[in-house]
């Protein structure tokens, strides 16, 4: 009985043995499995990352011409302001000389208008006549020189 036993025993051994070969060559398949599962996986992630890379890279390079344009848009709009804000100095500097023209033209009018000297009156020995204004030539200082203002508002002849 005593072999019997142990050849029972030994039996159960080449079983448990072989049950233990099989698991073990199970979990090294599953863990080759999973190896190359995490391999392939994280290739894709790489594979992800570069591509997002390159996404951010064509992106900030148009960002980057974008960027050029307006700025280049911004310098245009911006010298061509200046250029206004110039001829609006120069073209306010004129009216005020011509407003300070007018203004002394109207002075004399009312100086004309209200003087107490009639016209068609003799006046300390002369005869002063309606058109006595009109023969004379009034020549306007600088008459062929066109009014010039510079950018800080002050006039030149």
């Amino acid at each position: 009985m005593g072999s019997s036993s142990g050849a029972s025993s030994e039996s159960s051994q080449l079983q448990h043995s072989g049950s233990e070969e099989d698991l073990r060559q199970i979990m090294d398949q599953r863990k080759r499995k999973r190896m190359l599962s995490n391999r392939e996986s994280a290739r894709r992630s790489r594979m992800r990352k570069q591509k997002h890379l390159d996404d951010m890279m064509a992106q900030m390079v148009h960002l980057r011409k974008e960027n050029n344009r307006i700025l280049t848009t911004m310098n245009v709009t911006t010298q061509f302001h200046m250029n206004v804000e110039a001829e609006n100095a120069i073209l306010r500097a004129q009216m005020a000389e011509l407003t300070l023209r007018l203004q002394t033209l109207n002075e004399i009018m009312d100086y004309l208008n209200s003087s107490n000297v009639p016209f068609g009156t003799e006046y300390q020995g002369t005869q002063i006549a309606d058109e006595c204004f009109m023969n004379i030539p009034w020549v306007p200082p600088f008459i062929n020189q066109p009014i010039m203002a510079s950018a800080d508002g002050m006039f030149m002849y």
